[in-house]
């Protein structure tokens, strides 16, 4: 075989237990320019991944201990998180063995025995396929766009590098145990029937985080864009800097936008009776006597830099 001039230093994982396969496939990968890395079981294949990274991972199905389709979640799955397609290598075709490995996180499968040329053909498509859908996702990142992806099962598939910078530490998101994740599940669901204008954001209000929907793949994928709220709000600002309430703060931050007492009633549904009130406490947190005393130390501390 040629050593084509497309693939050079790309790294192929390749994972078998079968040392007469594993030699032969990586004598095939080698010849045709890549970097080969081999693991002999699940567990190395994991150990490997997560020091070398690499471009695209052969791996056998049917393998002792953890066989090739618990292997592939785990890569796929946080925290490792790898992106790089897997093509399964398998002698197992019946349909459910397929759908096990692309429901695993596999994009491709090859049959046993090997046909060698036909493989190195697959993994250098994959190959040129990962390497444009890098190039969209470092274009919506810089860009400022920080989009994720989520299978129809909930479990994330893919994300920008920005986007996963701020889910990092976020993992009640992605363990499908949690209250969360069945929260995101049940609003994901909701989606198809939904027109993207009308669709409301999922909110994590503890991780200051938001999701917005974009649309769906043709591979039947969601995407969503993130939004990082940490900026803090004007009334959660006042609410700290002067010791205040919930309500009082948004008392506060309605009086600092000029209204009346009236039209701060109307507008959180109270009574003006229940804003004096309010405002009487406020005023005595923040040791002022007047509305204008108070508007003007609420402006200086919204305005402040944090």
């Amino acid at each position: 075989m040629k050593r084509p001039d497309a693939l050079p230093s790309r790294i192929v994982l390749i994972v078998d237990d079968d040392p007469g396969s594993l030699a032969m496939v990586s004598q095939a990968m080698e010849e045709a320019g890549m970097m080969v890395m081999v693991a002999r079981d699940g567990q190395a294949a994991i150990e490997l991944a997560r020091r070398i990274s690499p471009d695209v991972i052969l791996l056998d199905a049917v393998m002792p201990g953890m066989d090739g389709f618990e292997t592939c979640r785990r890569l796929k799955a946080p925290p490792l998180s790898i992106d790089a397609p897997v093509v399964f290598m398998t002698g197992l075709s019946d349909a459910e063995h397929i759908l096990a490995g692309l429901g695993a996180g596999g994009v491709d499968y090859v049959t046993k025995p090997l046909n060698l040329e036909e493989l190195v053909a697959r993994v250098t498509v994959h190959l040129v396929n990962a390497r444009l859908i890098r190039s969209a996702r470092d274009a919506l990142d810089s860009s400022g766009h920080s989009v994720l992806a989520f299978r129809e099962d909930g479990s994330l598939s893919w994300g920008s590098p920005q986007a996963l910078q701020m889910l990092e530490g976020v993992a009640d998101l992605t363990d499908p145990q949690s209250t969360l994740r069945r929260e995101a599940l049940a609003w994901l669901e909701n989606l198809p029937a939904t027109p993207v204008s009308h669709s409301e954001p999922f909110l994590m209000i503890r991780e200051r985080l938001a999701l917005h929907y974009i649309g769906a793949t043709q591979a039947g994928e969601w995407l969503v864009r993130l939004e990082n709220r940490l900026e803090e709000r004007p009334e959660e600002r006042l609410e700290r800097v002067f010791g205040l309430t919930a309500r009082e703060a948004e008392v506060l931050l309605w009086l600092t936008r000029g209204k009346t007492n009236r039209d701060i009633g109307d507008i959180l549904s109270l009574s003006a009776r229940t804003v004096n009130k309010h405002l009487e406490q406020v005023f005595h947190k923040m040791g002022v006597d007047n509305r204008t005393s108070a508007a003007v130390l609420a402006d200086r501390a919204i305005l402040q830099d944090h």
